[in-house]
């Protein structure tokens, strides 16, 4: 398996307060704001944690915890994302949900590591971007779709 790390989402109560912490307070620049969800260039990103439940349990109180559980997600991409899931079932990796396509149409799927945190597997979003046009969609839709700038989109689509 060659599965690259690419970064932590840390859900919480208040994307506004928390964004202002980091972005605000710490300085981070903000590479991607899509509303309950924005990433920054450092590699990390903030998540509205009911959103964040909503996705990955399927409703906004399933899984709900203290702070500091299942409130984090380690998120890896893999090209080879079928594959991986099905290695990873066959090892007895405890399976959150099997692949399925999440809002923003990036097929994911999530698995609990040892100590019960969350960790995602996903396709590279420009594996999607190339997917979603291959199906016939322009790159409005496909921006529309994945809650992505055009200009994202036209750059993902290149590479």
């Amino acid at each position: 398996m060659a599965m690259k790390f690419m970064g932590a989402a840390i859900m919480v109560a208040d994307v506004a307060r928390s964004r202002q912490f980091y972005e605000g307070l710490l300085g981070q620049a903000v590479e991607m704001d899509n509303g309950p969800h924005v990433a920054f260039a450092g590699g990390f990103s903030i998540w509205q944690k009911d959103h964040a439940h909503e996705v990955i349990f399927g409703g906004p109180e399933a899984g709900a915890q203290a702070m500091g559980r299942a409130n984090l997600e380690l998120y890896f991409e893999s090209e080879t994302l079928e594959q991986d899931c099905q290695a990873l079932a066959v090892a007895g990796v405890e399976v959150i949900h099997g692949l399925t396509e999440a809002p923003w149409a990036q097929m994911t799927a999530r698995f609990k590591d040892p100590d019960g945190h969350i960790v995602e597997l996903a396709e590279p979003l420009p594996l999607v971007v190339r997917r979603l046009l291959g199906q016939g969609l322009s790159l409005e839709d496909v921006a529309r779709r994945t809650s992505m700038d055009v200009a994202i989109v036209r750059y993902m689509a290149e590479q």
